[in-house]
């Protein structure tokens, strides 16, 4: 199964961190070049362990539906999305938090298999995984943004 590590480093608190990677707001704030909206489920806020979400968003030319699910959570260190329903045949995202000297090493893992056997491989291997690498890099950098912002506001 095709996996990837994003680090970002953030001069902000991990609960502060957190939070805003589970903020359902922020997250369609770093999608908006998608077209992305949270349909069904925990639909704004914080999301919390045991909910999921919906969303409705256009990647790759394609109108598609996902749902995710929070299946692991211990707050401010860690959480875990699953999807439920998509596109993929597998979808697994880890959210980690380590707090240190005032900055958070955010680490987000991803997991991922797309349907179609061999073919399914072929695109992955080809352009889904920089494809998602750049969705959750981008996404990364705006919640960094966010959270030192707040942590200036202090």
């Amino acid at each position: 199964m095709p996996r990837f590590d994003i680090v970002t480093t953030i001069a902000a608190p991990a609960a502060l961190c957190f939070d805003a990677a589970r903020n359902i707001d922020l997250h369609l704030a770093s999608f908006a070049h998608t077209g992305e909206t949270a349909v069904a489920g925990t639909t704004s806020g914080l999301i919390g362990p045991g909910e999921s979400v919906t969303w409705r968003a256009r990647h790759l030319g394609v109108v598609q539906h996902f749902t995710s699910k929070i299946t692991a959570f211990d707050p401010p260190r860690y959480f875990q999305d699953s999807m439920v329903k998509g596109a993929f045949r597998s979808f697994i995202h880890d959210h980690w938090f380590e707090e240190s000297d005032g900055r958070t090493i955010m680490r987000d893992v991803v997991e991922f298999s797309s349907p179609a056997g061999v073919l399914g491989r072929i695109v992955d291997a080809l352009f889904l995984r920089r494809y998602l690498e750049r969705l959750i890099a981008g996404r990364a950098e705006v919640l960094k943004g966010v959270a030192e912002l707040r942590e200036c506001k202090r």
